[in-house]
């Protein structure tokens, strides 16, 4: 874990460690000049602070309320996480696919991480695997894949007769539905009961989900126990929002509200990027003596990977003195985040601790390993770690498709892709379709993707809304609006719901298209129609369209749409924001007291925005005028 912490900034001083007796670190970040994905303008960031602490007193609430500066004391008495500190940019804007990916990378051992970048409440049927960034889902609580007795679901041969009667009445409310269906005779199990929850929690019809849970209780039929509380608390929140799920944990009963529903209340924090409420949750369950766990260790790392990456350390501080093991999930994302600072020689020692401490890296901790080395320039060793995950045999190692596809594409080898595809061009599956679509549109090889996609039409009965949006995210980022809005045409008369990564497609259809009115028609209409949250992602490819074009109108209207979805408190709405000012060459009066009242605080490239908008800059001319 020290090791970890050494490395948890991509530049530290030598330290000298001597068990718990540690004496005064250092951890900078260095300045760092990456490009982003999108060719977007480069961002540096710096953080420097040094912490003194001794090893008495005790250790809850270990991190303090308070902003995080340097040479600031650090004593390890009863303290509360900080909200205040500023946040740093990591460097590059996270592309499309990675927008809050790793929320969901981890799966619920008893919590409920969502998906993140991936943002809807309600959402088309879906039966991939697959979150919104390209993660694996697991939205679903345990509680939701194991009976009381413990026996696992198997997530594709789960069935329900109670799930069937929901599907097949879509315009019942659902307790209208099932009440039918017992006073025809049918009995209810519990098994029944959380194979249905478990299966329309895969689909993400989380309202659909919300409605049996309520109808579950309300029925008297069946016995709530501490994980039916958290999954109900868990829908609350993804369908109603965080205070309504603040609500009803606090009219839990007592002998339920336990471990389980804190933590699922924190990983919703999270995934809703609310630092203030994830801190007050997490110190919380500290006052109710709840063990400091990697599950919520982990969420709180994402959290600050997301927003303020100078209090990392502080949290992996926390775990080495309360003996918390770092998990796969915790290495992924300092790796992330060190590669997002283009730190890779910090990055390879995050690897070579996580190996020294037995905890191999899978194909996703790899295929994000290469990314970065591709974004670094470091072709040829991400090449060859793609001939790693690869293996001896690509038939035997099946698995790894899904990832070369992409970023061999990534790598502008439109050989290597044409070579993992056709080896299971004959026999594919759903997912490595998906995959090849990705990759030939990344080529520019429209065509192929398209051949792709029928034969995924062919081979499989039914595609969801999710399939259709690899090719029309092909046809968005080659401005083919034409082809676009046939295939949208096509997938209405296939029976597909369409939902939030439909819409996300379509904006960006319209928008590359130079429409942007439409695309933001669309969206609007799309989330009041069908009461969904739309991604986070297609609310700022319209917002910054305006902001290009200086609309500061239509730019706030669009902000004020992302504050009422749920969408606040983060840095990147707000640049775009100030952009919008910038180029109108307005000035922005209470800008500051806007982001303070959101704890967001500038970073180097907010600060430099503001100082263009203040309405009271003082500047040469200005000074002989007055």
């Amino acid at each position: 874990m020290w090791a970890l912490r050494r490395h948890a900034n991509p530049l530290s001083v030598k330290l000298r460690f001597r068990g718990l007796g540690i004496g005064t670190y250092h951890a900078c970040c260095a300045k760092a000049e990456v490009s982003s994905s999108s060719g977007s303008q480069e961002e540096a960031t710096s953080i420097f602070f040094s912490k003194s602490y001794h090893t008495g007193g005790s250790v809850r609430n270990l991190l303090h309320h308070q902003t995080l500066n340097v040479d600031s004391e650090f004593s390890m008495g009863r303290r509360g996480l900080s909200s205040q500190a500023g946040a740093e940019s990591s460097g590059r804007e996270d592309d499309d696919d990675l927008e809050d990916g790793f929320s969901e990378l981890e799966t619920a051992s008893g919590g409920v991480p969502d998906h993140g970048n991936e943002d809807e409440l309600i959402s088309e049927p879906e039966l991939s695997d697959v979150d919104n960034d390209g993660n694996e889902d697991p939205s679903a609580l345990e509680s939701l894949e194991t009976d009381a007795g413990g026996k696992k679901y198997h997530k594709t041969k789960a069935y329900s007769e109670i799930f069937k009667v929901i599907i097949s009445s879509p315009g019942d409310p659902v307790h209208v539905a099932l009440d039918k269906w017992v006073g025809e005779g049918n009995e209810v199990s519990r098994d029944d009961c959380q194979v249905a929850l478990f299966l329309l929690r895969k689909r993400r019809m989380y309202g659909r989900a919300l409605q049996l849970s309520e109808w579950m209780e309300a029925s008297k039929k069946l016995d709530f126990g501490e994980r039916d509380y958290a999954s109900r608390l868990d829908l609350i929140a993804k369908v109603r929002g965080l205070p309504k799920a603040q609500y009803y944990l606090e009219n839990i009963p007592k002998s339920m509200r336990g471990e389980v529903a804190y933590r699922t209340f924190l990983a919703n924090c999270v995934r809703a990027s609310n630092v203030g409420k994830a801190e007050e949750t997490f110190n919380k369950m500290k006052d109710l003596e709840f063990p400091v766990t990697s599950f919520a260790c982990n969420q709180l790392l994402l959290l600050y990977k997301r927003l303020d990456k100078k209090k990392i350390a502080d949290v992996l501080l926390l775990m080495e003195k309360e003996n918390v093991k770092p998990t796969l999930f915790t290495y992924k994302l300092l790796i992330d985040t060190k590669g997002q600072s283009n730190d890779i020689t910090g990055m390879d020692q995050i690897v070579e601790t996580m190996k020294a401490e037995g905890v191999e890296p899978d194909f996703d901790t790899k295929a994000v390993l290469a990314r970065h080395y591709i974004y670094g320039g470091l072709k040829e060793k991400a090449e060859a770690l793609l001939k790693e995950m690869e293996g001896g045999n690509l038939k035997e190692n099946r698995v790894a498709c899904q990832f070369l596809l992409p970023l061999y594409a990534m790598l502008g080898k439109v050989d290597e892709v044409k070579r993992v595809w056709e080896s299971f061009e004959k026999g594919p599956r759903l997912y490595e379709c998906m995959a090849a679509i990705e990759a030939y549109g990344k080529l520019g090889k429209v065509d192929e993707a398209e051949a792709v996609f029928e034969r995924a039409v062919t081979t499989f009965k039914k595609l969801s809304s999710r399939h259709y949006s690899a090719l029309l995210k092909v046809y968005a980022n080659h401005k083919m609006l034409a082809k676009g809005k046939d295939l949208v045409k096509r997938m209405g008369d296939s029976g597909c719901r369409v939902g939030p990564l439909t819409w996300d497609a379509l904006v960006r259809l319209y928008v590359e298209a130079g429409e942007v009115e439409k695309a933001d028609s669309i969206l609007n209409k799309a989330a009041q129609q069908n009461q969904v949250r739309p991604l986070f992602n297609s609310f700022m490819a319209i917002m910054d369209q305006y902001a290009k074009r200086g609309d500061v109108h239509n730019a706030e209207k669009v902000f004020h749409r992302m504050r009422q979805a749920g969408y606040f408190g983060r840095h990147r709405q707000f640049q775009a924001l100030i952009q919008a000012y910038v180029n109108a060459k307005a000035p922005a009066y209470g800008f500051r007291e806007r982001m303070k009242a959101d704890n967001v605080f500038p970073n180097k490239t907010l600060a430099s925005q503001l100082g263009l908008v203040d309405a009271f800059r003082k500047t040469a001319v200005s000074d002989l005028l007055d």
